[in-house]
């Protein structure tokens, strides 16, 4: 069997599956040949590659995102919703984060960081690093300082011509080709991660582990029953559980199992046409959502940075967390664009608080082992929401139209929809 066989027949098995594989056989080795360097070495060279190539993806990502961008139009409620929702999720996950603050056991020992003085202070180097020369930002993983040269960029390019957009594009579809060149050996990093950790600190770890996914899961769970609904009834004033049940059902059950917001349009469009929405605009919002509606990659984001903040004794103080949000939000906009969704987003959100970028990508990699279950339900969370607001938003129009309508209700016969 030569070599593009075997890769192919590799590839053929599902990500989900070679990790939970990659993870048990880690764990069982931990156990039983503690102390073997080569093994917890493919962890390493898993969580080096990744710090290589992720200040490269987000640069190119954010450039090629907003050269490209066009005009929210008639799309604008559903913006605002889809900002609005993606903001309130950061905080919900900030606030969940103090309530239940999670410490990490990193796979190697990490210094405690000591607290900034003030919010002067965190306004101080958020300003510095922002205004970093840019090729220093990207050699150093400044990752606010890529974000600022990238919007930068990125606003200046959109006057340039149709040739020079799509070769940001290219490069950044280039970039995102290698990125999952590394994801797809994902499986062998974890293996080594969970070698590692099990060989230093026993099966214990994983309660750890489960009380993270506890924190992530029961943020979503709050935003999908709770915040968004009440969105949802500040625009319409009727009571939005009809359809937040019925895209929950029809479009995050979906989600949840195929792991894709892109896969899960089809699905979406379908419910959209179900409940006789107007297709000139589910057309555009279904994509656009499955893009910049990002709740749970900001849940995600933020638990996983203030988790970080948490493991090293660094203080967050409410204003620190409200700009923490903000970030979260702002960056989880460009997740749908990263392989590996939200986790490779982490760091930026870490550099707001000085962790340098060793420890961040440690806990990319954690996310890498707890993402069998956090990216499904960040899935679903994301891609149902696409429709709860695109329905949300002609609803509230008919609405001031003086129309009658029933949330979450097909709008035709099974026959009329045949």
């Amino acid at each position: 069997m030569n070599f593009k066989t075997l890769a192919r027949k590799y590839n053929d098995i599902s990500l989900i599956k070679r990790i939970v594989a990659g993870l048990v056989v880690g764990a069982v080795l931990g156990i039983a040949l503690p102390g073997v360097e080569v093994v917890g070495l493919l962890g390493t060279l898993f969580v080096s590659a990744l710090k290589a190539v992720a200040p490269v993806l987000v640069f190119f990502l954010v450039i090629s995102a907003l050269t490209n961008a066009k005009a929210a139009g008639s799309m604008k409620t559903v913006v605002v919703l889809y900002v609005v929702s993606t903001f309130v999720a950061a905080l919900v996950a900030v606030v969940a984060s103090y309530l239940f603050p999670t410490e990490l056991t990193l796979a190697a020992p990490a210094a405690e960081q000591s607290s900034p003085s003030g919010i002067g202070e965190v306004l101080g180097t958020l300003v510095m690093n922002m205004v970093a020369n840019p090729v220093d930002a990207l050699a150093n993983a400044n990752y606010l300082g890529i974000l600022v040269w990238a919007v930068v960029l990125g606003i200046a390019l959109r006057a340039a011509s149709g040739t020079v957009k799509d070769v940001f594009t290219s490069v950044s579809n280039a970039v995102s080709t290698v990125v999952r060149w590394v994801i797809a050996l994902a499986p062998f990093g974890v293996l080594g991660l969970v070698y590692t950790t099990v060989s230093e600190n026993g099966l214990d770890i994983f309660a750890e582990y489960g009380r993270l996914i506890l924190v992530l899961v029961g943020c979503m769970l709050f935003i999908a029953f709770v915040s968004n609904p009440l969105i949802v009834f500040a625009s319409v004033r009727r009571n939005p559980y009809p359809l937040v049940l019925r895209c929950l059902k029809d479009s995050g059950i979906t989600a949840f199992f195929t792991r894709s917001s892109a896969a899960n349009i089809p699905v979406n469009m379908e419910l959209c046409r179900k409940l006789g929405l107007d297709k000139d605009n589910y057309s555009v919002s279904i994509p656009l959502g499955a893009t910049i509606n990002m709740a749970g990659a900001a849940v995600t984001i933020t638990v996983m940075a203030m988790a970080a903040a948490h493991t090293l004794g660094v203080a967050v103080n409410p204003v620190t967390a409200v700009i923490l949000s903000a970030l979260a939000a702002a960056s989880a906009c460009g997740a749908s664009g990263v392989a590996g969704g939200s986790l490779l987003l982490i760091p930026l959100a870490c550099s707001l608080f000085g962790i340098g970028n060793d420890v961040a990508m440690q806990v990319v990699a954690i996310g890498f082992i707890i993402g069998v279950v956090q990216d499904s339900c960040e899935t679903a969370l994301n891609s149902s929401s696409d429709v709860l607001f695109t329905a949300t938003a002609e609803y509230r129009a008919w609405r001031r139209e003086g129309r009658d309508f029933r949330l979450g209700r097909d709008a035709f016969s099974e026959d009329e929809l045949a």
